[in-house]
């Protein structure tokens, strides 16, 4: 059996520290109890005879007693296995000390003797999280203190007992809070970490796959011409080598957590974006209230990439009419759009509700319509062809 070695208090943790102040404060306590009563009961014993029965008894009734309270700690909060062999020599312990020729001879002796008894048990079971069990503890200590048969005894006895339980109980409570404390922190950390790796995610569906779909739609084209031996299918391709750097140059900013959504970039991006892929396009947006920019700017991107992944469209309009943004097209593929939304605006939806926000989708004919209604800006909509899968 190797023992390990103890580790330093600097390098516990909050929670370790309160269960080990905890568990200290818990066995001091039971043990500075059993030995001032013992010490108070062998100055008033007879002889040396009864000395050593009061001590001995005493001392396996204390070491019953604390494997017992550390058990029910290990357990707390739950009500777990007890060592039963050892609550059994607690229990039949007692009461044999208690009984012991020697230890009643003298009332102060019988007195401290039983109060040692009481403030064992109740020490060691009363953590025990059931209240029948503390009742029962407070019960049991009201009867040996009312062994001598006064009236003063139980009442003292109960008494004893109740503080007792108490002061473990609400030992183990607070260890109990503290730890709930630092789970509830931890999953906090937690569930930042995956809000975080949830935003880079969408960050990386906005950015990437808008450009990876302008790369397909060039590649196709230049594909097209070089089957027709057109000489601009080379000019396409570097289009298409352009618009990869400034994709993998997106990607890095992402990944410092550098880029920004800004709403006039989003527009002229999708400008040259619609246009690369012989899309005609028509800006109609004024002025935007700062405070809509990125949400703006989210949705702009969000529709732009679906009228390149779902659309037939020759034209697209953005125009800004009062508090509506709208982006038309005017070409649908056949069949009805997709139902119930997919990641794209989704993802949309939830960046959008922390803000305030709620996002519909509505479907009309030759098209598919976003309505993202910001707080305090009026409807903000965006039309596209149909909901991304």
């Amino acid at each position: 059996m190797t023992l390990r070695r103890p580790r330093r208090w600097s390098a516990l943790s909050r929670v370790e520290r309160v269960d080990l102040y905890t568990r200290a404060s818990l066995y001091v306590m039971l043990a500075g109890f059993a030995f001032s009563l013992l010490l108070a009961a062998a100055t008033a014993a007879a002889d040396a005879g009864e000395r050593g029965a009061m001590v001995a008894g005493g001392v396996v009734v204390l070491v019953a007693a604390t494997v017992v309270l550390r058990a029910v700690v290990d357990n707390h909060p739950a009500r777990g296995p007890l060592p039963w062999p050892w609550v059994a020599v607690l229990l039949l312990g007692s009461l044999g000390y208690l009984l012991v020729p020697g230890t009643s001879s003298v009332d102060t002796v019988q007195a401290t003797v039983t109060a040692m008894v009481i403030g064992n048990v109740a020490a060691a079971l009363g953590g025990i999280p059931d209240h029948r069990v503390s009742a029962a503890v407070v019960a049991g200590g009201a009867v040996l203190g009312g062994l001598r048969g006064e009236a003063s005894g139980v009442v003292s006895g109960a008494v004893l007992a109740a503080f007792l339980v108490f002061a473990v109980r609400a030992s183990l409570w607070v260890l109990d809070v503290v730890s709930e404390l630092d789970a509830a922190r931890n999953a906090v950390a937690r569930l930042a970490v995956a809000e975080e790796r949830l935003r880079f995610s969408r960050d990386v569906h906005d950015v990437l796959g808008r450009r990876l779909s302008t790369i397909a739609v060039q590649a196709e084209l230049a594909a097209t011409l070089a089957a027709r031996g057109d000489e601009r299918s080379a000019e396409k391709m570097l289009e298409v080598r352009a618009v990869a750097h400034e994709a993998l140059a997106e990607a890095r900013e992402l990944a410092r957590g550098y880029r920004p959504t800004d709403l006039a970039t989003e527009l002229e991006g999708a400008r040259s974006l619609l246009r690369s892929a012989g899309i005609d396009v028509e800006l109609a947006v004024d002025v935007v209230p700062r405070a809509w920019h990125e949400a703006a700017g989210w949705v702009v991107r969000e529709s732009v990439t679906n009228v390149l992944r779902h659309s037939a469209a020759t034209r697209v309009r953005i125009e800004l009419a009062g508090d509506e943004l709208r982006v038309s097209n005017d070409g649908v593929r056949a069949g009805p759009p997709a139902s119930g939304g997919g990641a794209g605006l989704d993802g949309l939806r939830e960046r959008l509700t922390p803000l305030g926000a709620s996002l519909t989708t509505t479907a009309s004919p030759g098209s598919w319509t976003v309505v993202a209604h910001l707080p305090g800006s009026g409807p903000l909509s965006a039309t596209t062809t149909r909901s991304p899968a």
